[in-house]
């Protein structure tokens, strides 16, 4: 285990939990009605609930900005974080962010809120509903230096959402690779989109070539699937499943979420 995410997780199995803001200003699905303060107390809610339930971690993300961007609108990243700003004071859990799909964003944010850790796609070369996605990792750790955060813990998403990677290389070995050459604080492996589970079989191949790195469930992780995951995986990241009805876009459902847990720490006991 990375040093950073021992510094920030500490021995156990995290799970990481989101709390998906509701549309941001410039994004079409905005509630201009509802506005900031809307936007304030979606989050709050949110945040109450998954931190009552016992989540180890809070990751907020901007799920609603459909159409995703690569190069997102200044404007998102600031009102992210004059969200997170809001609710700082409440927040008892290591938090991270994530600015889909704009890894100098998502570093920028980090150093705005102080943020413990964050998760993009950093590395790899695909093919995605975006166009052609082309991220720089070398450019984001650079930047993260120079905005004094070189103790952020830096989660690597190595299998992409709405995507399909042009490296024909194996997912293990891609893995592998990002690791050796971009120096994450953890792997992150996902299903082909927002709550779909990663296969086991990637989970189980990208742990066995990396097993002193922290591997995750970045999607799709169930109430019925959760201690068999925790069974392979070094953690998990949770969204869907802790919402009500388990649909990603309604807000989180405070029973699901406990039960979530319960079955979570049941499994780490164990």
């Amino acid at each position: 285990m990375t040093a950073k995410f021992r510094s920030v997780f500490g021995d156990k199995k995290p799970v990481i939990a989101m709390v998906h803001l509701g549309a941001l200003p410039g994004a079409p699905l905005f509630d201009a009605k509802a506005g900031l303060e809307g936007l304030v107390d979606g989050a709050h809610k949110d945040l109450k609930a998954l931190q009552a339930a016992g989540v180890d971690a809070i990751m907020f993300g901007n799920e609603n900005d459909r159409p995703y961007e690569f190069k997102v609108d200044s404007a998102s990243t600031a009102t992210m974080a004059y969200v997170i700003g809001r609710l700082k004071s409440e927040i008892t859990v290591p938090f991270g962010v994530n600015v889909l799909w704009d890894p100098m964003s998502t570093i920028a944010l980090s150093a705005a809120t102080g943020a413990a850790f964050v998760r993009e796609i950093f590395t790899g070369t695909y093919a995605s509903d975006m166009g052609p996605w082309t991220p720089d990792a070398g450019a984001a750790m650079r930047y993260r230096d120079r905005l004094h955060r070189s103790d952020l813990a830096m989660l690597y998403n190595v299998s992409a959402e709405f995507a399909d990677s042009l490296d024909r290389r194996s997912l293990a070995d891609r893995a592998r690779s990002a690791v050796f050459s971009s120096i994450p604080d953890a792997i992150l492996v996902s299903g082909a989109i927002t709550g779909e589970a990663a296969a086991m079989t990637d989970l189980e191949s990208v742990k066995k070539v990396l097993p002193t790195t922290p591997v995750l469930a970045n999607t799709g992780v169930k109430h019925a699937t959760i201690a068999d995951v925790l069974k392979i995986a070094d953690g998990c990241i949770v969204g869907s499943s802790l919402k009500i009805d388990g649909d990603t876009w309604k807000p989180v459902d405070p029973e699901r979420a406990k039960d979530f847990m319960d079955r979570a720490r049941a499994a780490r006991k164990n």
